[in-house]
């Protein structure tokens, strides 16, 4: 019976990475620096050929296998508007330890004579695979880098090695014990020059011990020690989790922390609307996409602050919001909402009928702005008898 229900699960896993793999594109690249061919794959969104957008790129290290569970904590993190839809770039080695590190290791806790390959992997990377990728595929300036373990350590050398490369290094349990702690006596003399590109850190740790822990303790008290506002370090501690989970484990912390959300925080709020202007600048600029404040998240603001009883905050947001879309219906009836939450009936009139005007009847709840103009005419007439 146990060898049947093997049989089902082995069936089933078959089918299961055999559709995977019909999802992804496959590349090679016959590469002059590493004098060899090399092999990515590719997963592009699920409008990519429905669109002409241009997509971040994530490209992750240690191949495809990182693919599926990419894709889904990506998914529900794109549907909440909490990250954007990007193309993942899974890039596969021939001697993983050799590409991964910057210089061979000597500690007899590991292989001893291995290492050393990253500054050509490195090389690859920027010459030959990113305008490869960017050649065929259409891709937006943010760029970010992941991997896990040895290959965590590669992604915390590329941001030293070629600032400004990639926006955001992603190091899952990174292996700081590689050669004695070479990572970390590297990464404390880079940030003694005060780097100033800015740059996304993430890093996390689970349950290791003895080597990893001192040297990656020994890397958090460096950047302690050298705080640099240009870095945005986010770190993760997993206790119980053991190495080869620590990817698993943090990689929706990792993204949710890096991607700005479509959605304006509340608590970042202020009478100051260019505030608002300057954060959808940002995530325009990190989703590749029009910067303009979304009408129904600011509106969404308004009512929230008219709620908490702050009405000129509120009416700042509708104001603020109509400016950016004045032919929107939506946004008009907000401004209108406001000062009826203010008594202001006749303000209230006039953008009602506003927001009718530029209503068009195919709008599912057209309906909607006609009844508000009827309600607000024999609203502002019982006050008026009543006075």
């Amino acid at each position: 019976m146990k060898y049947f229900k093997w049989l089902f699960t082995a069936a089933l896993l078959a089918s299961s990475f055999q559709s995977l793999a019909n999802d992804y594109e496959v590349v090679n690249i016959d590469s002059e620096v590493l004098d060899e061919r090399r092999q990515y794959q590719v997963l592009l969104p699920e409008d990519y050929f429905s669109t002409s957008q241009n997509y971040p790129v994530i490209y992750r290290l240690d191949g495809a296998e990182n693919i599926p569970l990419m894709k889904e904590v990506l998914g529900r993190l794109q549907k909440a508007d909490a990250a954007p839809d990007v193309i993942i770039v899974a890039i596969e080695n021939t001697d993983r330890l050799h590409d991964m590190y910057p210089t061979v290791n000597q500690d007899r806790n590991g292989p001893v004579g291995i290492g050393g390959g990253a500054k050509k992997f490195l090389a690859f990377i920027e010459q030959e695979l990113i305008p490869d990728v960017e050649k065929r595929y259409r891709t937006h300036s943010t760029r970010i880098i992941a991997g896990a373990s040895a290959a965590g350590v590669f992604s915390l050398y590329a941001m030293q090695q070629r600032p400004g490369l990639f926006n955001a290094h992603i190091a899952y349990s990174p292996a700081v014990w590689w050669n004695a702690g070479a990572m970390v006596e590297r990464t404390k003399k880079w940030l003694s020059t005060k780097p100033s590109e800015s740059a996304y850190v993430y890093m996390n740790m689970g349950n290791e011990g003895l080597p990893m822990r001192p040297y990656y303790d020994a890397l958090l008290t460096a950047f302690s020690n050298h705080e640099n506002p240009h870095l945005s370090l986010v770190l993760n501690e997993h206790p119980g989790v053991s190495h080869g989970l620590t990817s698993a484990a943090g990689i929706f912390n990792a993204y949710q922390s890096f991607f700005l959300s479509k959605t304006f925080p509340r608590e970042k709020v202020t009478a100051n609307m260019q505030v608002i202007d300057n954060y959808y600048r940002r995530l325009g600029e990190q989703w590749g996409i029009d910067p303009t404040p979304p009408e129904n998240v600011v509106r969404e603001l308004g009512y929230y602050f008219d709620w908490q009883k702050k009405p000129h905050l509120a009416m700042m947001l509708y104001k603020h919001n109509m400016s950016h879309h004045l032919e929107n219906p939506d946004a008009i009836a907000g401004v209108a909402y406001g000062y009826e939450g203010q008594n202001k009936l006749r303000e209230a009139l006039t953008y009602a009928k506003k927001a009718l005007a530029v209503a068009t009847e195919d709008i599912p709840y057209y309906d909607y702005f006609v009844e508000n103009v009827a309600r607000l005419e024999n609203k502002l007439k019982g006050t008026e008898k009543a006075n």
